[in-house]
């Protein structure tokens, strides 16, 4: 069995995690992400020029950030790293919810340890990363039109109950 043979099994699996997700959405999340990682690697170094311990943790984990932003987003930007085309397609295959808690979870940690201007900035970016891949795990906004025929169906059965408990009163 050859490699090209392999290919469409594990297509479906790449096609499943963006489910949902237009082509420009997806660009979206993903410069988001490269923004959200160049903001954290500088804010990060910002932050790490300082003699409290707390700061300089939360300047050394920002820029971890940075590093897990561009290696799940943009593996291009670390080619130096053997490794880092295979965690972008196992971050590919991720669900959007997971990727949502993920960098949302990353971007907190360092304002939890430092709360200054610096880390909120600097993590601003990357936890809106994942509050875009969080809005896409909602999926799509329902059409106006099924949304009517809906209210209009749970009015039509609240006034049936009501007019069934008056009958079964009087």
């Amino acid at each position: 069995m050859s490699s090209q043979d392999e290919l469409p099994a594990a297509a479906p699996e790449a096609a499943g995690a963006d489910e949902g997700m237009t082509w420009w959405y997806r660009w979206l999340c993903r410069i988001a992400g490269v923004i959200g990682g160049m903001s954290c690697a500088f804010a990060g170094l910002w932050n790490c020029v300082t003699i409290n311990p707390l700061n300089i943790a939360a300047g050394v984990w920002m820029m971890l950030n940075a590093f897990v932003l561009f290696l799940c987003e943009a593996p291009f930007c670390c080619q130096f790293v053997e490794f880092a085309n295979a965690v972008s397609a196992r971050a590919d295959r991720l669900r959007a919810w997971q990727k949502a808690a993920f960098y949302c979870g990353m971007a907190v940690i360092p304002v939890v340890l430092s709360l200054t201007l610096t880390t909120l900035f600097g993590n601003a970016i990357a936890f809106a990363t994942g509050v875009l891949y969080g809005l896409s795990a909602l999926g799509k906004k329902g059409d106006a039109i099924s949304y009517a025929r809906i209210h209009q169906q749970q009015k039509q059965m609240d006034e049936e109950k009501l007019t069934g408990t008056l009958e079964g009163q009087a």
